[in-house]
């Protein structure tokens, strides 16, 4: 469903990309009022508790655990197509909606935390793994100064997936129904979607179609980053292209190599390979085949190379609303 495309929701889609990029996530607001993303954790805690038995069958769980997903991304979905409605018939809804959509994409506020990670390591090994805490979930005592580098650029790369460019993808696909939606199930895959014992099967539902709403948005990214790769710093775009294809496949998982892989390959490092998540050695292979030593300066041209794929994608979103006008 295109909602006003693209006169309503081109415009709409640049001012949710701007809003995000200058202000980020204003802690003045959200300490009186709730994330939209913490509103649908909380929805998603409190039928978890009323839907989820433990000591149930896995078939049972696996079937609450779909009515679960259903009632979040249904509603979600519902309440995105009601406040749209409402904002279309309000003198400069359009304006509103961006603003709105603006809360749910993450540009700036990933690029702080990833560059935290840099100024931390540059004070010492114990304040970048303190930084790099924040935003990866694999044990960062058993990291050195490289494995914490490397943390960084691996979450700054997967997280510019999840975080901007799929939410801006389902924006374009189903406007924001679309994007609540997708919210909905990458909250979901986050809170139930692990292979643990409690979550296995109740969260199975979740964790797949988490897999498959990303399938799409992962592959842009990765393109995304070799692109700008290119134009930044004069990688070989055929080359980037060329180690993307080949390494993506190596991950774990469907969809974080191939944004892993393109950031590896543009910035000429190593990412990846084996890694520890709760005591337990995962065995990724290897992304790229630069240098694994990754310090804080590769951070900081990580994310400046993050920078240049979103403003590739504003490019990309003008010159669709110049056509737009001139046809």
């Amino acid at each position: 469903m295109l909602l006003e495309f693209p006169l309503w929701l081109l415009p709409t889609l640049l001012i949710a990309l701007a809003c995000d990029a200058l202000f980020g996530e204003p802690g003045w607001l959200y300490r009186r009022v709730p994330h939209p993303v913490v509103l649908i954790g909380r929805s998603i805690g409190w039928l978890e508790a009323r839907l989820l038995v433990p000591v149930a069958a896995e078939g049972r769980k696996r079937i609450m655990g779909i009515i679960l997903l259903i009632i979040v991304t249904m509603g979600a979905a519902g309440l995105g197509f009601i406040l749209h409605l409402g904002l279309r018939i309000m003198p400069g809804g359009w304006l509103l909606e961006g603003l709105l959509a603006s809360t749910l994409l993450a540009q700036r506020s990933l690029v702080e935390h990833v560059a935290a990670v840099a100024t931390g390591l540059e004070q010492s090994l114990a304040e970048g793994r303190k930084a790099v805490s924040m935003i990866v979930g694999r044990d960062p005592e058993r990291l050195d100064a490289a494995g914490v580098g490397r943390a960084a650029v691996e979450s700054l790369a997967e997280n510019l997936s999840d975080g901007v460019v799929a939410p801006l993808f389902w924006m374009v696909v189903a406007g924001l129904p679309g994007l609540l939606a997708y919210k909905a199930v990458n909250t979901l895959d986050s809170m139930i979607g692990h292979k643990s014992e409690r979550y296995r099967a109740f969260g199975w539902a979740s964790a797949r179609l988490d897999d498959l709403m990303n399938l799409i948005p992962a592959r842009l990214t990765g393109l995304l980053l070799c692109c700008a790769g290119t134009f930044w710093r004069q990688a070989r775009f055929s080359s980037s292209i060329r180690i993307m294809l080949r390494d993506a496949p190596e991950h774990r998982s469907p969809n974080a190599g191939w944004p892993e892989a393109a950031m590896a390959a543009a910035l000429g490092l190593r990412l990846a390979g084996p890694r520890v998540y709760g005591g337990v050695v995962v065995a990724d292979g290897w992304m790229g085949h630069g240098r694994s030593e990754v310090d804080a300066t590769d951070i900081r041209r990580a994310v400046a190379l993050a920078w240049a794929a979103w403003w590739l994608a504003v490019i990309a979103l003008l010159l669709a609303l110049l056509l737009s006008v001139s046809i």
